[in-house]
């Protein structure tokens, strides 16, 4: 199943955003991180330099949770730049809990004598800039650093990112013979990471580390866009 025509979704006029973003940050690290946020939701996703990013936390609450570990891997929709891959553990201001220690296995003997997050800040903020982050489920990603980075420097950030598991859920729960088959009490189709690779007959991986996660998200979104949509869509209609 490809997308031959659909319409460019505008959910938020992000170049717009970002430059007003730019106008308005008073830190160097944001201002240079703004500054190079130009991308057109026109442009095919095919010419888009992106970012697979992943990390893993104390919990899922950004308000009351904080940041342990983070990765970063460069790619575009032809090439995976693992040369390029960035890994981070971090001591979180939060305490750790044994709920998510058992997920990320990072205990507190790890986190000890790592860096907080502000002194990662000047190399994770130049990795992304210039690429558009994707991620699995972008209520984990986007909030957590927003917040971590306003805590910070006393300015948060905002960017546009591609949810490889928004875009599962449009081809898979909202369609409807999706809905039908709720209706029916069937299930729902699961969209988790490694579910959603598996149907594209990706490998599956060690989940809950942040390096392995990025990786994965980025190799699912190639997966994506050529089963289901073209190099020449624009991303305008991928991102959020």
């Amino acid at each position: 199943m490809r997308d031959t025509g659909r319409k460019v979704r505008h959910s938020q006029d992000w170049p717009a955003y970002l430059a007003a973003r730019h106008e308005a940050a008073t830190h160097p690290l944001l201002e240079r991180y703004f500054a190079a946020r130009s991308l057109s939701p026109d442009t095919p996703i095919a010419k888009v330099p992106m970012v697979a990013m992943d990390m893993e936390t104390t919990g899922l609450d950004a308000r009351r949770h904080g940041i342990v570990s983070l990765g970063l891997v460069p790619f575009t929709l032809s090439r995976v730049l693992l040369a390029q891959r960035r890994y981070w553990v971090v001591k979180p201001r939060q305490p750790l809990n044994r709920q998510s220690v058992t997920f990320h296995h990072i205990t507190d003997s790890q986190v000890a004598d790592e860096p907080d997050l502000e002194a990662i800040l000047p190399e994770l903020l130049e990795a992304l800039t210039g690429r558009l982050a994707v991620v699995h489920y972008r209520h984990i990603e986007r909030p957590f650093l927003d917040r971590a980075v306003k805590a910070r420097l006393g300015e948060g950030i905002r960017f546009p990112v591609i949810d490889t598991m928004s875009l599962e859920a449009r081809l898979y729960r909202q369609p409807l013979w999706a809905r039908f088959r709720r209706w029916l009490g069937r299930p729902p189709v699961s969209i988790r990471l490694q579910s959603s690779r598996a149907r594209y007959g990706l490998p599956a991986y060690q989940g809950h580390h942040a390096l392995i996660d990025a990786l994965a998200t980025a190799e699912l979104l190639q997966a994506q866009i050529a089963t289901h949509y073209h190099p020449e869509t624009p991303v305008g209609e991928l991102w959020s």
